[in-house]
């Protein structure tokens, strides 16, 4: 066991320290973090998400040159719009992701593209795009049903995360993360890197001009993206939600699709008891049944 600091042997105050980490770190701590990032992302940590709450905010703690995890939560308490909530947000929320993951989607929306009159202008919602892997999969799906970059298709992707959208801005991903893509999707798409880039792929730019990036808080009551759109994706978000909460962004996002319209959700998200008439499209995607309202 490590010899304790003079300052913490000195510290008569009450308090739970675990010996094996840097800062000091309680359970009103942990609770204090968990109603911090409800109201603000909508995410519901689970009480066996404690350890990883303070490994990653140790993090941020440490970057900042302050004594606490205490400390940390205090400085964002008093200041809703300090620049380090996006880093607080970013170190708590999820970004699993990864290209054509869950393809029976993809597959989907490819059908329904080349169904339609390829005259038709289509819009397209990625409501959780992390750190690029999703949308630029739609835009790669939208370039294979019209067999062109020019086809008259919008692609919308957001996120919470300022960071994460920043690096699915810039479309540069290690050779692992693509390790899995066909080689003719690799070529056609994307770009080696070499010299510093080396070990590294570029999405090319024909593909990113399809997409359009913009910050969102699926919780704020007002989006930043307009009208209506054909194809939402919203997968793995809502897990982390509340039921509630759920319901809630399920109704918001089927309001926001064109009639016929189709909501994606992830592989663990069903709907199904929310209340809401659903027509199921194909696994786990929706839309509403005729007639039906949230």
């Amino acid at each position: 066991m490590r010899r304790l600091r003079k300052q913490e042997a000195e510290d008569d105050t009450p308090r739970i320290v675990n010996t094996a980490r840097d800062f000091a770190y309680t359970g009103t701590d942990f609770q204090l973090a968990r109603e911090m990032i409800r109201e603000r992302a909508g995410v519901a940590l689970a009480d066996c998400k404690q350890h990883m709450v303070y490994n990653r905010l140790s993090k941020r703690v440490r970057a900042l040159g302050l004594p606490s995890i205490t400390a940390y939560l205090t400085l964002l308490r008093k200041d809703a719009t300090h620049p380090e909530w996006e880093d607080f947000t970013s170190a708590l929320t999820t970004h699993l992701t990864a290209f054509y993951r869950e393809p029976h989607h993809f597959a989907l929306l490819q059908e329904q593209l080349q169904a339609r009159d390829a005259r038709e202008p289509v819009r397209i919602w990625c409501a959780a795009a992390s750190t690029g892997e999703e949308p630029y999969t739609l835009a790669m799906t939208v370039v294979e049903s019209y067999g062109r970059y020019d086809a008259p298709v919008e692609i919308i992707a957001t996120d919470i995360d300022t960071r994460a959208l920043a690096h699915a801005q810039q479309g540069i991903y290690s050779l692992e993360r693509v390790a899995k893509l066909p080689v003719e999707r690799l070529h056609a798409y994307f770009q080696r890197g070499t010299g510093k880039r080396h070990g590294y792929v570029r999405v090319r730019k024909e593909l990113q001009q399809l997409l359009h990036f913009l910050p969102c808080n699926l919780l704020e009551p007002r989006w930043p993206v307009a009208g209506h759109f054909d194809f939402i994706f919203c997968r793995n978000v809502l897990i982390y939600f509340k039921r509630e909460d759920q319901y809630a962004l399920t109704r918001r996002l089927l309001d926001q699709l064109k009639p016929g319209g189709i909501l994606f959700l992830g592989h663990s998200e069903n709907p199904q008891g929310s209340g809401l008439q659903l027509e199921v499209v194909g696994k786990t995607a929706y839309r509403r049944a005729a007639g039906g309202r949230p």
